[in-house]
C-alpha cells in the first residue's frame, strides 16, 4: 500500500517542505525535514536521553521539524494510532 499523506507545513516555501505521512503496512510515522546539519547533531549526540544509547547511530539521523506544524503532527499520530484498532 501506498503512504497516506497526512499534509505539509503551513506557510511552506519551495524549499522548506516539511511533510508527513503514515505508511500503513509498516505501522510508521514518515516525516520529511530540514537536516539538523553540523550545529545541532553534537546538541543532539551529547544530550541525556533516559534509557537511551548516547550518540546517533550510522543507520539514524536527525531532522528538524517546525512547531507550525504541530497540528499536522497531531493529526498524523492519530491516523497512525488508528491503525491498530
Amino acid at each position: 500500500m501506498e503512504l497516506q499523506f497526512i499534509g505539509v507545513a503551513p506557510s511552506t516555501e519551495d524549499r522548506d517542505s516539511p511533510t508527513a505521512w503514515v505508511d500503513p503496512d509498516a505501522k510508521e510515522i514518515i516525516l520529511q525535514g530540514r537536516k539538523a546539519g553540523d550545529d545541532l547533531r553534537p546538541k543532539v549526540h551529547n544530550s541525556p536521553a533516559p534509557r537511551h544509547a548516547p550518540g546517533i547511530f550510522d543507520h539514524e539521523d536527525v531532522i528538524r521539524i517546525p512547531a507550525r506544524m504541530a497540528a499536522i503532527l497531531r493529526k498524523t499520530c492519530d491516523v497512525a494510532e488508528g491503525l491498530d484498532g
